[in-house]
């Protein structure tokens, strides 16, 4: 598989935007230090969602940054993407593999102990745990807290400590290093960063805390 670094994850949604072109703000956050981007679109057609991960790329060219397309793996084949961040109902990580091929980036969304027993971890790049604390960019009823994090992050460790393990929902400036103490290979943010009236600013800051969390 892709190796890769989940750091700082930020996820490219037009539902939390503040009504910006996510082009803008993926560069914004390039710019700013982010390590991997995520385009998630979920009112969209497909025609709109390829035309608007093409921009996002083309916004991308001067940036070694890996864009990834949350569910839609037909439209990260359509543009070219890295890669594709699958849910627990979206299509079959073996699927997505066989279509994508060995150099794409493949991670799951893991919510319990459960999905982590059940995750194919020879397939996947990264795993993204949560949410973590309650956010508004997604209906998580149940946080699970840094505990429940780490509880789940402990079966991953002990099957392939190599795997690249994150942390998302409601992480910003305010608790990004107590995740990232706890353990998280990174941190996946939608809101505190493309919500925030300076992008770059926001994501400057968060790596700052992430580098100086892991000192």
């Amino acid at each position: 598989m892709t190796a890769l670094d989940i750091s700082l994850y930020g996820i490219l949604d037009p539902a939390r935007s503040n009504g910006r072109p996510l082009p803008e703000l993926a560069a914004a956050a390039a710019r700013g230090g982010a390590t991997l981007l995520q385009y998630r679109d979920k009112t969209s057609d497909t025609r709109t969602m390829v035309e608007t991960a093409h921009d996002i790329l083309e916004a991308l060219e001067d940036f070694d940054i890996p864009l990834l397309i949350n569910d839609r793996v037909d439209v990260a084949l359509a543009v070219g993407a890295h890669g594709v961040h699958l849910g627990q109902t979206d299509m079959e990580t073996q699927d997505a593999r066989d279509l994508l091929g060995d150099d794409a980036i493949i991670g799951l969304t893991i919510k319990n102990r459960s999905h982590a027993t059940n995750a194919p971890v020879d397939l996947l790049d990264y795993v993204c745990i949560g949410g973590v604390f309650q956010t508004l960019s997604k209906d998580n009823p149940v946080a699970i807290g840094l505990d429940g994090w780490s509880s789940v992050a402990g079966h991953f460790r002990q099957i392939d400590h190599r795997l690249p393990v994150g942390a998302i929902a409601g992480i910003d400036e305010t608790n990004c290093a107590d995740v990232m103490s706890n353990g998280a290979d990174g941190v996946a943010i939608i809101s505190a960063m493309f919500m925030a009236d300076d992008v770059e600013a926001v994501t400057k800051n968060l790596v700052k805390i992430i580098k100086e969390s892991r000192r």
